[in-house]
């Protein structure tokens, strides 16, 4: 079952409308990637013209075995020509060994230059561009696509190569042996093309409508059988309707692949009766040549080699017929990975980018204004300062933009207009990764990569030592869990962290942020996986952690928010109200409805706890 491409010999009418426009600059841009291995490529072209020649020889010898040695009653030139016969066919299998081994290390040094390429370009691309693209588009550019390139070097680049060579030396062989049994040969070779386009057509119909069943088999496979899939199918108890949706998509996908299967046969038979006719041809012809003109120039020899070539000459030319099709196909997979690769990242250092002394940390937004989408502004002249070493609150209603507000500050996203600056020098003008050193953030969803412990904190600081690792986890309460585990901190976590729960996976974060000390603090909600009790044991050491530090919460709590030196009311993008909790609630606005409303129900809640 192929996957988006057609059958070979037929585009599919998607590659019909995305086929790439092939120019000089895009061809040498392929060929800049096999510039490096030019000496393996040219012993790929040797080593194919020598098969190629080598291919040539059983025939050949096969001929003067049947007139010179069997007709000849010569048994000692039989055994030498059959000797030489083996010794040809051994040759020319190592030979394709040789080349084979070549070829594929080549294509797989290739894509192995290509994988690293793209992997450290889309490191450098914004946030935005991982919002913005669908996730599955990126993994199929760095994955599926790259290594498509081994086969369209290793198959598509080579095989034509190849097979040009076998039918330019078969042909000229074939002319040398006997013209006229030549001619009869090759003018068998058109019969070929109508069988194979036909079929191909035939296939293509009925694979494409068996992939298009396929992809949802798949979809619904991945569905169900995902973790939040079969935990909603149990929860409501939707086992039998998911096992009749499957049944009826598999039959239908059973079905469709039975009948491209009977095709597939039917093509083969064809194909077997023209590939068929050409040597029977030639023994017919060369039989009426001997028996019935008396030409003595012609031996059975020379007809039986002349039939071992025409059918070794029959492939290459199929082949050679859908050239245009995989070369089509292999500039497609280029033109989509260097789409990837022309795409420049937005955020990024300036030159001579700055270093400066983080002693002091005043953050500082001034008339800033930014949007996703244009007809959608989301921060309109924002301005607020929080002085060096203290922690301000950020509350405000839901998409009132806080988490967007403090992401402006890593540069995650870069302001529209206004600016973001730490003691006055604009984050812009600042080295993009001593930047980043510099901020630790506890996002709202903790995230952990599939490992240990250990290597989701080591994360943070590479060469921390198990003190310091432990010192974070204790800090952060976390360091009791893990020692109760069996495996302590080589305890696996799962893929995002499954095997934690949700407040056991925001305190490894915190830990995580502890261990790489930072200059300024983000908390983006970082408490609001955690139940009340949770959240008290680590409220102390986020205290520690704030202190001398510049901080920016995101906090939905009132025990989180009663910490901080000001409160900012965010609301339609800009700074509704700011002060004290007291003050603000003495104002009866925004902040007033927020507690009545969103805190109440928090410390409700936790007093009935």
């Amino acid at each position: 079952m192929p996957g988006p491409m057609g059958p070979r010999g037929y585009l599919t009418e998607e590659e019909q409308q995305n086929k790439p426009k092939v120019t000089k600059e895009l061809l040498i841009r392929i060929f800049s990637y096999l510039k490096p291995y030019w000496f393996a490529l040219l012993l790929v072209l040797i080593v194919i013209v020598i098969s190629s020649v080598l291919g040539l020889l059983p025939s050949i010898i096969t001929g003067k075995i049947i007139d010179e040695a069997i007709l000849g009653q010569d048994f000692a030139k039989l055994i030498k020509l059959v000797l030489l016969a083996l010794i040809t066919l051994t040759a020319s299998q190592v030979i394709s060994v040789l080349e084979s081994y070549i070829n594929g290390w080549v294509s797989q040094k290739i894509v192995y230059d290509m994988k690293n390429e793209m992997f450290q370009h889309l490191q450098t691309m914004e946030h935005a561009f991982f919002t913005s693209e669908k996730q599955g588009d990126i993994i199929t550019r760095m994955n599926s696509d790259i290594s498509g390139v081994s086969s369209a070097i290793s198959q598509t680049l080579t095989s034509v190569i190849s097979n040009i060579c076998t039918v330019i030396t078969t042909i000229v062989a074939l002319v040398s042996i006997d013209l006229k049994l030549a001619c009869i040969g090759i003018l068998v070779i058109p019969l070929l093309v109508l069988p194979t386009k036909s079929a191909g057509k035939t296939r293509w119909k009925l694979l494409s409508e068996a992939q298009a069943k396929h992809d949802e088999l798949n979809d619904l496979t991945n569905e169900a059988l995902s973790v939040s899939g079969s935990l909603l199918i149990k929860l409501f108890t939707e086992e039998e309707k998911k096992n009749r949706q499957f049944d009826e998509l598999n039959k239908e996908v059973t079905g469709y692949s039975i009948k491209e299967s009977r095709a597939g046969k039917w093509f083969r038979v064809v194909m077997g009766i023209f590939t068929n006719i050409g040597p029977l041809l030639i023994y017919l012809a060369g039989g009426y040549l001997i028996m019935r003109m008396n030409d003595t120039t012609l031996t059975v020899g020379t007809i039986t080699a002349t039939v071992n070539m025409i059918n070794r000459l029959y492939r290459p030319v199929e082949s050679l017929l859908n050239i245009s099709v995989d070369f089509t196909r292999s500039l497609a997979l280029f033109s989509r990975i260097f789409e990837y690769l022309d795409k420049k990242p937005k955020i990024k250092s300036k030159k001579n980018a700055l270093k400066p002394d983080f002693t002091k940390t005043e953050i500082r937004y001034k008339d800033v204004e930014f949007y996703y989408d244009k007809s959608i502004p989301l921060i309109k002249n924002l301005s607020f300062k929080v002085p060096s070493g203290k922690m301000y609150a950020i509350v405000g209603p839901s998409g009132s933009g806080k988490s967007t507000i403090v992401n402006l500050l890593p540069r995650l996203y870069d302001v529209i207009s206004g600016e973001v600056t730490i003691n006055g020098i604009n984050v812009k003008d600042i080295d993009l990764q001593y930047l980043r050193d510099s901020i630790g953030v506890v996002t709202q969803e903790a995230y952990m990569f599939n490992g240990t412990v250990r290597e989701n904190l080591l994360f943070a600081k590479s060469d921390a030592t198990q003190e310091e690792l432990e010192e974070a986890c204790k800090i952060a309460n976390i360091h009791d869990f893990i020692i109760s585990q069996p495996d302590g901190y080589n305890t696996q976590v799962g893929n995002r962290g499954l095997k934690l729960s949700g407040g056991e996976k925001q305190r490894l974060s915190i830990a995580r942020v502890i261990l790489k000390d930072p200059k300024i603090l983000i908390l983006d909600e970082a408490t609001s996986s955690l139940d009340s009790i949770s959240e008290n044991s680590i409220q102390q050491a986020l205290e520690v952690m704030m202190q001398n530090r510049t901080s920016i919460v995101i906090a939905h709590r009132l025990s989180t928010i009663l910490q901080a030196d000001k409160i900012l009311v965010v609301s339609g993008g800009k700074i509704a109200e700011q002060g004290g909790h007291e003050k603000l609630l003495a104002k009866n606005g925004i902040y007033k409805q927020l507690y009545e409303t969103q805190f109440r129900k928090v410390i409700d809640m936790e007093n009935e706890a």
